[in-house]
């Protein structure tokens, strides 16, 4: 086989496992059968079983099970007034007890007890909150108040909770550990922004982003994903690796920063740990993102400008 066959078959499956996981993503709350996915993808349900497995790491059925257990943990603590059944069947299980049995054997504690330990946890002082699972990237101390500074995360934020229109994106999809590799970023937008720019993609003040599917206190790093992304038209067809979805919109916390790259983590603290707990508002289910704003290498210290998105609804 040709190099330039392969390559066009590579892009290909690409194309048709980005279509898989979109759907899995947007419908754990539904029944998610091998026969349905292999439709989505174009496969046959016999070889779709062993190519998915091979292109992600992990079985379909461990994947999907994987994220409907990761989106019920987040919901038992920043949901607290639904109950644990509703919970469950939200996140796709056919009952409460194939739930809670689940939930046990993946997280060691009953539905229950993770609720009311991370709660507790959230209530606690700072240095108290050990292993309080957020959506951010460490623990969730105490409450505070907007501008605020917290000992743990040291960044103070100015966050607006704004609705965003839904938007379009073309993407490029990693799997696998990402946290602080500018390298692996660049490579990512670099390769996207060659596919985009003959396609005239890239007009003067395009707008593109990072999109984080997984909450990494929950999510192994070798599972989580991330897309690099670009806003485009409505319309805009894909190819090969490079993906079209819509992103939802809805309400947004939304804070501009100029950082350094070694405080990227404490901006993202600072809105769960700091601004979230007295908003008034609780996490959704979307995607958090950021948008950036700047290039950092024309920037005279180096900054980063970014606006960090956590999608939100009220209490």
């Amino acid at each position: 086989m040709s190099a330039g066959v392969s390559e066009s078959t590579r892009r290909e499956y690409a194309a048709r496992m980005n279509r898989v996981v979109d759907h899995i993503q947007a419908h754990l709350d539904e029944p998610l059968d091998l026969e349905r996915l292999a439709a989505v993808a174009c496969f046959s349900p016999f070889h779709f079983h062993r190519l998915f497995s091979a292109w992600m790491g992990e079985t379909l059925q461990s994947f999907v099970h994987r994220l409907r257990l990761e989106r019920a943990a987040q919901l038992l603590v920043f949901d607290r007034l639904r109950g644990i059944s509703g919970i469950a069947l939200e996140c796709g299980f056919s009952s409460a007890s194939t739930f809670a049995r689940a939930f046990k054997s993946a997280y060691g504690v009953s539905a229950g007890e993770w609720r009311n330990r991370k709660i507790c946890q959230t209530n606690s002082n700072p240095g108290e909150a050990e292993g309080a699972v957020s959506l951010g990237f460490s623990k969730l101390p105490g409450p505070s108040g907007r501008h605020q500074e917290n000992p743990m995360t040291t960044a103070i934020l100015d966050v607006h909770v704004r609705r965003l229109a839904p938007f379009t994106i073309a993407y490029l999809r990693h799997i696998g550990p990402y946290k602080g590799d500018t390298d692996l970023f660049r490579r990512l937008f670099g390769k996207l922004f060659a596919w985009a720019g003959p396609r005239g993609l890239m007009p003067p003040g395009f707008r593109y982003l990072s999109l984080f599917q997984d909450n990494p206190n929950l999510t192994p790093a070798a599972k989580q994903r991330l897309e690099v992304a670009l806003i485009v038209p409505s319309g805009t067809a894909p190819g090969g690796e490079v993906g079209i979805r819509k992103v939802e919109g809805g309400l947004y916390a939304t804070a501009q920063v100029r950082v350094r790259l070694e405080d990227y983590a404490a901006q993202w603290d600072a809105l769960v740990a700091d601004w979230l707990p007295a908003s008034g508002y609780q996490p959704d289910h979307r995607t958090a993102m950021e948008f950036y704003l700047n290039n950092p290498d024309t920037d005279p210290e180096g900054r980063y400008h970014i606006e960090i998105c956590l999608p939100v609804r009220p209490l």
